[in-house]
């Protein structure tokens, strides 16, 4: 690379400079300490259920998400989201649920973090079918946190559908700590 410009000032920044054919190409980084996560490097994974899963009435279900679709970091196991970069993630899931009896039934999509419900993405009142998705920026510190997925069903014969294209669960780091 010819006429590459590295500078610095006191506060830390740097600043890369890089001629190009139809101007200058400018990238300033940030003062930070730890890890510099950029484009490409950051966490991020997809999986899904892969066959139905009976549900209990009156009963927060974890979703048992067993087919990873990637999982860039393998962050991602026992449909447990655990990463081990401290940030920001997005994250997001997609649930469809039925009922066998077709009465009027309350569905809920819920994000756990470190076992404890953490925020009700979606509440729903119907009959039969249900198809619901949600998402949340939840902090983790790269450690001990997790996210996990459950679904609440008020109807019996319940079950979630298993489908990528029904029941899934995703994430991206967003922003590190």
């Amino acid at each position: 690379m010819a006429n590459v410009a590295i500078s610095g000032d006191t506060s830390g920044a740097i600043t890369l400079t890089v001629p190009a054919t139809a101007g200058t190409n400018t990238v300033t980084f940030p003062a930070a300490t730890g890890t510099a996560m950029v484009t490409g490097n950051m966490p991020a994974f997809s999986a899904y259920l892969s066959s139905n899963q009976s549900v209990s009435s009156g009963v927060a279900t974890k979703i048992l998400f067993d087919t990873k679709v990637f999982d860039t970091n393998n962050n991602f196991a026992s449909s447990r989201f655990t990463p081990t970069v401290a940030g920001y993630y997005q994250v997001s899931a997609g649930v469809d649920g039925t009922n066998s009896v077709g009465s009027q039934s309350r569905f809920q999509l819920l994000f756990y973090k470190n076992g404890s419900q953490y925020c009700h993405a979606v509440d729903f009142s119907g009959t039969n079918a249900y198809t619901i998705s949600g998402s949340n920026l939840i902090y983790c510190n790269g450690s001990t946190d997790y996210i996990e997925v459950y679904g609440f069903l008020t109807a019996t014969g319940a079950t979630f559908t298993g489908s990528n294209l029904y029941t899934w669960f995703t994430g991206v780091m967003v922003r590190s700590a």
